[in-house]
């Protein structure tokens, strides 16, 4: 291998790691705030499934992001490099500021941001482009949606119960946890593998668009380990600045979630697993009333979505000027 490819590896691999911190608030948030788990039981859980997720579901997802937003025979590996360092320095930015963003739109972007400087905008498929935009966008309106039919459908079939309906609840978030963190590591696990096998093909050690279990494995464990080190200050915005949280709340926004991501993963549509769970969380609040969430939360979380894709293509673009001045 190159020295160039081995940077892109070590780099997707830290982005893998950052995803991880991100992805895992927005699994284990509102399983520690309902009380349903303690933290390391609720952070122990979702490693394992994240580990398993990736091998189940197969690489649709990584061969949309390596193979249908940019061309191969365009971009140079200097472009992946600076896409991930943008990526990387947004994802580290948000989560310094305690903010929830987009690891996944961060990526996008970057690809987006250094491809067009380096190649021009012939190095962008615009098929694939539209595909990556449309679920990403979607998907938390779905999450909203969702969220909010399904927590209205359960308290129409839970009228009358007892309260102790609540451990029900509290005991079925072991299962909807671990389909949740399941899909989340088969979706954002991708996105690193993706990279890596499009910079294998850019250097010619790969003469097509295939995954090597071996990419897989440690994309795997780079989310993990980022999952293990979560950020504390993530995982209270998702479990507990919109409102409090009870446990019919967190099983109804984990099924919401687990749905659109499994759904989005058979599908190869790189989401937002921030977005998704965010969006669930909202919605599932606004079921009973809308003024339960805490809507100057939620707004800033939004602006922060708006901003990602441009703020990452710039900040790619820029790093991208400056590798080729230093004729790296």
């Amino acid at each position: 291998m190159s020295s160039g490819l081995l940077l892109v590896v070590a780099l997707a691999l830290v982005f893998d790691l950052l995803n991880g911190v991100h992805g895992s608030s927005n699994i284990v948030g509102t399983m520690i705030s309902s009380r349903a788990f303690r933290p390391w039981a609720a952070l122990l859980t979702t490693v394992v499934a994240e580990l398993v997720g990736p091998f189940i579901f197969g690489a649709a997802v990584a061969r949309t992001i390596g193979s249908e937003i940019v061309r191969a025979d365009v971009i140079t590996i200097r472009s992946l490099i600076a896409c991930l360092i943008g990526a990387i320095i947004w994802s580290l930015l948000t989560w310094f500021l305690g903010i929830p963003s987009s690891p996944s739109h961060g990526l996008i972007g970057g690809l987006i941001g250094a491809a067009w400087v380096g190649a021009g905008i012939v190095s962008l498929r615009v098929g694939g482009l539209i595909k990556v935009f449309a679920a990403l966008f979607a998907a938390p309106l779905i999450g909203f949606g969702l969220g909010f039919i399904l927590t209205r459908l359960i308290y129409f079939l839970a009228a009358g119960a007892s309260p102790r309906i609540n451990e029900f609840f509290k005991r079925g978030q072991f299962i909807t946890a671990l389909v949740l963190a399941i899909s989340q590591g088969a979706n954002d696990a991708q996105k690193a593998v993706g990279i890596i096998v499009l910079a294998m093909v850019i250097t010619g050690v790969m003469p097509g668009f295939d995954v090597p279990l071996w990419i897989t494995a440690i994309s795997a464990v780079g989310l993990a380990l980022g999952t293990v080190l979560a950020g504390w200050r993530l995982i209270r915005t998702v479990g507990g600045k919109f409102y409090k949280i009870r446990p019919v709340h967190s099983f109804s926004a984990q099924l919401t979630s687990a749905l659109i991501l499994f759904g989005s993963s058979l599908g190869g549509w790189p989401v937002s697993v921030t977005h998704v769970t965010s969006s669930a969380v909202i919605g599932v609040g606004s079921s009973e009333r809308l003024g339960k969430v805490r809507w100057g939360v939620a707004g800033e979380i939004l602006t922060a979505w708006i901003l990602t894709i441009p703020a990452s293509a710039l900040l790619s673009a820029g790093v991208y000027g400056l590798i080729m001045r230093a004729q790296i």
